[in-house]
């Protein structure tokens, strides 16, 4: 097939349904449908996908609610597979899980409803002229937006060939001709800001690379304890309150991405409507400016037909990856693979396919891995890096983090961000636990950690969870004899740990000193809480009881450091311990005098 035809017509076949059960109907034919393509069904033109072929009948998925549907009516099909458009256009919108644009009066879609043409103008820029050749990926020009970020617009990844006219300097809509390039088979083709992509296709890249350094969230708790390096992937498991939501939308507000996509995908309407509600407020701490100005939200909620559920978050993903290739970094927030395994669960059950464990469908494993698969540290066509990491929360039924979504979840990502709902119900947020959490990415991290001045990380890092880890056995341990009963060693690691949970894992949202984190900071807080266990530690050894340090005026201060001390005053963690000194020195100098 020649390069630059994938989005033409290359069949007009039609058929009519002969059954019909929720969003899954059968219809007899005799023409030529294909696996995956997209088809219009009814006299409303309901929109499809081919998911099964038999001899002399078809099965569609149906994306729309099909009432009103009934036998003998017609499908047509359009030769294309499910596609989505593509363009500068995206930002700053919200969108069903088809990438049909949500009006902020209504956030549901009629039946048979088709994206308008756009008569938004976008100021283009063009960087080539004619007879020049291009490959596929390459960059014919740039959009400049208000808010001075510059958007590329490049050849499809299946086009390249030799430029024949480009329009000039000005401005122009997403269906507008921009530039004709002339093909080696000697088809021009036509190309405009906007371009049409399959959803469940990858987009094509040079190649991946491994991840350079991490996607920084500002929660100490990630970044410093079980971080996420640039284009991987992650999970975020949670039972019912325990902060997933919010900490998604914590998340999207403070990490360093260049784009953020954010996917509901059958959540609780009350919660999807928070996040409308909230996020266009939200002003970006980067710039300043709205936060919507590079963020793009995809919602389908629960009650939203469940078919286009499924195809949600591979719409998300290939937005992502459309801003991956003009060599972004871009952070994929999905709430939640829960919802949209139950998708699966449900469609499969009207097919009649013998169920897995829990009744979900047997290739539940294969669609968590396309999704997942798709976040990468890439070279692009054109050379660029690009990132795109993927977070996804799961939502296990009672908190059950042996269900199939979570375990299969499990093998497809490398940081695991288990909620803990007993932390939830105690206040602590991010309420994650430390003990059940892990990340994969640490030797690919410490170069970074060490270019930032912190070449102790790894082993501070091991070292506060292996004081976490003893805490929990001995609080065991404490609820049958009581604290003050445990020797002095194992009083002090209950203090340590007390003081690394409250210190730096804790971190409230609605402090303003609290509600983000630089490296800088989290290094200076590991390395004060670091030096705190190690001076201690000497001072028991040398007599010191552990009540005399509990009481130490400097102790508060300890504790209260993540709110206390702001991004401006680092030089104020060097005072403090500055004081932890003077008064542990007193501290052990009158048990010295004491003992003389």
């Amino acid at each position: 097939m020649p390069q630059c035809m994938t989005w033409m017509k290359l069949t007009m076949a039609d058929a009519r349904i002969s059954w019909i059960s929720g969003p899954v109907l059968r219809a007899a034919t005799d023409s030529g449908f294909r696996i995956s393509e997209s088809v219009l069904v009814g006299e409303n033109r309901l929109l499809g996908e081919v998911i099964r072929i038999d001899a002399s009948s078809i099965t569609v998925q149906v994306y729309e609610d099909t009432s009103g549907l009934k036998p003998g009516d017609p499908v047509a099909g359009t030769g294309n597979e499910l596609s989505v458009r593509l363009g500068p256009g995206l930002l700053g919108n919200i969108y069903d899980g088809l990438l049909r644009p949500l009006s902020t009066q209504d956030r549901h879609i009629r039946q048979g409803y088709e994206t308008p043409v756009s008569n938004k103008r976008f100021p283009f820029i063009p960087d080539v002229e004619p007879g020049q050749q291009v490959s596929a990926g390459h960059v014919i020009g740039h959009v400049d937006l208000k808010d001075a970020r510059s958007l590329l617009c490049q050849t499809p990844p299946d086009c390249q060939g030799q430029v024949i006219s480009v329009v000039e300097t000005g401005e122009y809509t997403e269906d507008e001709i921009i530039c004709e390039i002339a093909g080696d088979d000697d088809i021009t083709r036509n190309i405009s800001l906007g371009q049409q992509w399959p959803v469940r296709r990858p987009r094509p890249v040079r190649e991946r690379i491994p991840p350079e350094g991490p996607m920084l969230t500002g929660q100490r708790v990630l970044d410093s304890i079980f971080p996420l390096s640039c284009g991987g992937r992650a999970a975020m498991p949670g039972g019912f309150g325990t902060g997933k939501t919010v900490l998604q939308e914590t998340l999207a507000k403070w990490c360093d991405a260049d784009i953020i996509i954010y996917v509901g995908c059958g959540e609780r309407g009350n919660e999807m409507a928070g996040v409308l509600h909230e996020f266009p407020t939200l002003d970006d701490p980067l710039t300043g400016r709205p936060l919507m100005e590079r963020t793009v939200i995809i919602a389908n909620t629960s009650n939203m037909p469940v078919a286009a559920r499924e195809a949600s978050i591979y719409t998300a993903v290939t937005v992502g990856e459309y801003f991956r290739d003009q060599g972004m970094r871009v952070a994929l927030m999905a709430d939640s693979t829960s919802r949209w395994a139950e998708s699966l669960r449900e469609i499969s059950g009207r097919l009649g396919e013998l169920p897995s464990e829990a009744g979900y469908p047997a290739y539940i494993s294969s669609r968590l891995a396309d999704f997942y698969e798709r976040a990468a540290h890439v070279r692009t066509l054109d050379g660029r890096l690009g990132s795109l990491s993927i977070i996804g929360a799961v939502s296990p039924p009672s908190a059950d983090f042996s269900e199939p979504v979570t375990t299969h979840t499990k093998r497809y990502v490398r940081s695991f961000w288990a909620l803990d709902p007993e932390r939830a119900h105690a206040r602590f947020y991010p309420a994650i636990n430390p003990l059940i959490s892990y990340t994969q990415d640490i030797e690919i991290l410490q170069d970074y950690w060490k270019q930032q001045g912190h070449p102790q990380w790894a082993e501070q890092r091991r070292r506060f969870l292996t004081l976490l880890e003893e805490q929990a056995r001995l609080e065991r341990m404490a609820r049958i004899v009581g604290k003050d009963a445990l020797p002095p060693r194992q009083r002090h690691v209950l203090m340590c740990a007390e003081l690394i949970n409250d210190a730096f894992l804790r971190q409230s949202a609605y402090s303003e000193n609290d509600r983000f984190c630089s490296p800088e900071r989290q290094i200076a807080m590991m390395q004060i809480i670091t030096h705190f266990i190690e001076q201690t530690e000497a001072a028991i050894a040398a007599g010191v009881d552990v009540d005399r340090i509990t009481d130490m005026k400097v102790m508060r201060r300890l504790h209260r450091m993540n709110e206390g001390i702001s991004e401006n005053e680092l030089d104020r963690f060097q005072l403090l311990q500055n004081s932890l000194d003077a008064e542990l020195g007193l501290v052990t100098r009158g048990v010295d005098g004491s003992a003389g």
